[in-house]
């Protein structure tokens, strides 16, 4: 049978039902069972296969990606076998879900209007670029009239756009070159690091790895294992490329000596103050505590961009398709006055 995909809201809802059974002392097995009747058919079958993985002794972060879930799901369930805090860490995957559904759900809202009015304008534009405008050029030519600043503009915008539309495509060329021909052979590290000299998307970034990454070491820190056994675990999610490169040259970093703190402020992908967290918390000796606070302060700091991000691209979009209906509407206007004045 052909699996659809887990849609971020079933898989946060899901992933939230376990978590709060897990809470009540229900054993995983246990747990999926009482869950598949809150369920739809297809997804009932899903979890039944889930459900018999187990049984064979499969770890359940590979049920779940049998069931292709978000990599960071599978993440948090790999960490989670590993550390023993299975409850809390599906509650804060499916907090993770919420906020991506939540957010993706604003983006749609935020493109799919705007959208829609950007290619009825511009079809309007085309027709009154096209047929209406050449209409009124030629009257004024016969009636030696001037065309106004507005008739000008459209002209002007009109002549400029198929070569606007190649310069997009150019660039679209060159970028893809540049991913196949150099960006896809730098290691991940090396790629995360050329990401973050993205304006604006490099600040989101750096939250949302920051975070993944301290909640998950705060996490195994917590569940008593030592740094370099957490790490060990990273190098392990064979799931996870970078996490697992990441993991590996801080290994390798700590055997020569050096400290966490300076390993992590050398990564350019992780906010500044997840150094001075992990030299605090170690200092305090509360660093799993601290680590996961921060990690809460990074998710909120990053739902708080995204909507500070919003707010300003929608004013943006709504404002340039109002000038351009304004344009299109002197340019129309404007000459049938000059017209009713030369009457």
């Amino acid at each position: 049978m052909k699996r659809s995909k887990w849609s971020f809201e079933e898989q946060a809802s899901f992933l939230k039902m376990i978590g709060e059974l897990l809470i009540r002392g229900y054993p995983l097995a246990e747990a999926l069972d009482s869950v598949t009747y809150h369920l739809p058919k297809n997804r009932k079958l899903e979890i039944l296969e889930c459900h018999y993985g187990l049984k064979e002794g499969n770890p359940f972060y590979l049920m779940l990606q049998k069931l292709n879930f978000n990599e960071h799901v599978i993440g948090y369930v790999y960490f989670a076998e590993q550390h023993g805090s299975l409850a809390m860490a599906f509650l804060e995957a499916s907090k993770m879900m919420q906020r991506r559904a939540k957010d993706f759900s604003r983006i749609k809202k935020l493109i799919s209007y705007p959208l829609f009015l950007v290619l009825t304008t511009i079809l309007l534009f085309f027709f009154v670029q096209k047929y209406l405008l050449p209409q009124f050029s030629s009257l004024f030519t016969s009636m030696k009239l001037k065309a106004n600043f507005f008739t000008k503009a459209i002209y002007t915008a009109g002549e400029a756009l198929p070569l606007l539309v190649l310069l997009f495509i150019l660039i679209l060329i060159l970028a893809l070159l540049y991913y196949f021909l150099a960006f896809k052979k730098l290691t991940l590290i090396e790629q995360k690091q050329q990401i973050m000299r993205i304006p604006i998307a490099a600040s989101l970034f750096r939250l949302f790895y920051s975070h993944y990454f301290s909640v998950q070491l705060g996490f195994l820190l917590e569940g008593g294992l030592s740094i370099n056994e957490s790490l060990s675990l990273f190098e392990q999610n064979e799931d996870q490329p970078f996490y697992r490169e990441v993991g590996m040259e801080m290994a390798r970093q700590l055997k020569t000596g050096e400290k966490l703190e300076d390993i992590l402020s050398n990564y350019c992908f992780f906010e500044r103050e997840l150094a001075l967290v992990v030299k605090h918390g170690q200092d305090n000796g509360k660093l799993p505590q601290e680590l996961l606070f921060f990690a809460v302060q990074c998710m909120n700091s990053l739902e708080d961009r995204v909507e500070s991000l919003m707010k300003k691209i929608q004013p943006v979009l709504y404002g340039f398709i109002g000038l351009l209906i304004i344009s299109m509407y002197l340019a129309v206007l404007l000459p049938m006055f000059h017209l009713m004045n030369e009457i």
